[in-house]
């Protein structure tokens, strides 16, 4: 009888129980099991001296699901680096630079406030894409500067755009500048569309003014930039405007 009754918990045992008991919990898919970075959203790297600045933007983008922020490792290798200060000022210009060597983002810049033209034109020339002034940072207009950013496209305030062409038509021409060929040679196609885009037009904009793709529209800005052997659109505008080409 004792090697009877040994042997009986193992016969009712059913194979099924027996297997199921072996899955462990990690096999069961949760929302937290998706993986960052998936098809559609963009990721985003905050940059802020001041911690309080970072903590109100990376809230403010953290609700939208169409954002994927990174930080510390996965930094570099964000699509947009959001630089948010108070001015542009000698820390914000070296960070600006630093991000501008970084061929795997495009930097947009939050700030309170421009303190002259040059630095404006500072920044521009450190390979910022987009400003915002930090007042008008809200949740909208700060997803909105971060779609355009990862889109390719330029965002500047019209009065802003402003300032910078005056800074720029105020700057002494060099007369041995080696962009005074190509620049010549501007196509009546790219001297259009850079006009548009100084009244402030975007990419779709343009391509409904012009009757073109949008995928046109930024293949010729795109070739542009890179004739002229300039930073992005703003100062592509800033540089017809000053030699008189639009």
């Amino acid at each position: 009888m004792p090697a009877v009754s040994s042997t009986v918990p193992s016969s009712t045992v059913p194979p099924s129980t027996a297997s199921s008991s072996t899955v462990p919990p990690s096999t069961v898919p949760t929302s937290s099991a998706v993986p960052p970075g998936r098809p559609g959203r963009v990721t985003v790297t905050v940059y802020a001296p001041d911690p309080i600045l970072q903590v109100g933007v990376v809230q403010q983008l953290r609700q939208r699901p169409e954002i994927d922020l990174r930080d510390g490792d996965d930094a570099d290798g964000a699509q947009v680096s959001l630089v948010v200060v108070d001015t542009v000022d000698d820390e914000a210009s070296a960070l600006l630079n630093r991000l501008r060597h970084n061929s795997r983002t495009r930097t947009g810049l939050v700030v309170g406030t421009f303190e002259s033209g040059d630095a404006l034109q500072r920044a521009i020339d450190s390979g910022v894409a987009a400003v915002l002034r930090r007042a008008e940072a809200d949740q909208d207009r700060l997803l909105r500067l971060v779609l355009a950013i990862a889109n390719g496209e330029g965002v500047l305030p019209g009065d802003l755009l402003a300032k910078l062409l005056t800074h720029v038509s105020s700057l002494q021409r060099s007369t041995l500048d080696p962009r005074a060929v190509s620049l010549s040679t501007l196509t009546a196609r790219e001297a259009e569309m850079l006009r548009l885009v100084s009244e402030g037009l975007d990419t779709a904009e343009i391509a409904r003014k012009t009757s073109y793709s949008e995928r046109t529209v930024k293949n010729v800005l795109h070739e542009v930039i890179t004739r002229l052997q300039l930073r992005n659109r703003a100062h592509a505008v800033g540089y017809a405007l000053r030699n008189g080409l639009i």
